[in-house]
């Protein structure tokens, strides 16, 4: 079975594996997006979007929006599931506001889902309600469903470092990279959550560049 986190952005693009699949997605281009059409300045500490309760409202409607477009992009096996409905379980960050940080977990919903072979389409949104990173999200469901591998879908073809596309980055250089502030932006919580899966005995893949143990 496949875990598939697909960005915000490249819902129009969408190709499923033959395998057993469960799709996560962000909508971080369309929060952003609505944040600043109501006059609020998105803020990010380490990747991740501070995340006051009006904004967790933006959060919840923009999740069901592009839910609803990947759900239309796969077609009638889709199932559309709202995180925080079915048991994804999340730390909370009270630094960050209504946020919290995915762990490992196998809601019954996805595993019912999948075993009539249709495909769950999975909202980052943890109970709480706290918004989840889906990328973290997605790495989290992997291990906790027992998924054999992590696939990354995003707008860039890979990891870049000192300009060059990387065919593979072990974990732990991953982890150190970020640590020291050679990544920043979205490709962090993606680099650090694949090198949670990798470490959990997941293939994890962004784009062409796999993130190894």
């Amino acid at each position: 079975m496949i875990v598939l986190k697909v960005g915000g952005a490249s819902v129009g693009s969408l190709e499923l594996p033959e395998e057993p699949c469960v799709v996560v997605h962000g909508a971080g281009p369309q929060i952003s997006e609505e944040m600043a059409r109501r006059g609020l300045e998105p803020q990010f500490v380490g990747g991740r979007r501070v995340t006051t309760p009006e904004v967790l409202e933006i959060v919840r409607e923009s999740f069901a929006a592009v839910n609803a477009q990947v759900c239309a992009a796969i077609g009638p096996r889709a199932v559309p599931l709202h995180g925080d409905e079915i048991g994804l379980l999340a730390e909370p960050r009270p630094e960050l506001g209504c946020v919290g940080t995915a762990i490992p977990s196998a809601p019954p919903a996805i595993e019912a889902a999948l075993a009539a072979g249709l495909v769950p389409v999975v909202t980052p949104m943890a109970v709480g309600p706290l918004n989840v990173n889906a990328d973290e999200a997605a790495a989290a469901l992997a291990v906790g469903l027992g998924a054999e591998r992590l696939l990354f879908l995003s707008d860039v073809p890979g990891v870049f470092h000192d300009g060059e596309l990387l065919e593979s980055i072990k974990a732990e250089r991953a982890e150190a990279l970020v640590g020291d502030g050679s990544f920043e932006g979205g490709i962090v919580p993606k680099l650090l959550a694949a090198a949670h899966a990798a470490r959990g005995g997941l293939v994890a893949e962004i784009g062409a560049t796999a993130v190894v143990a």
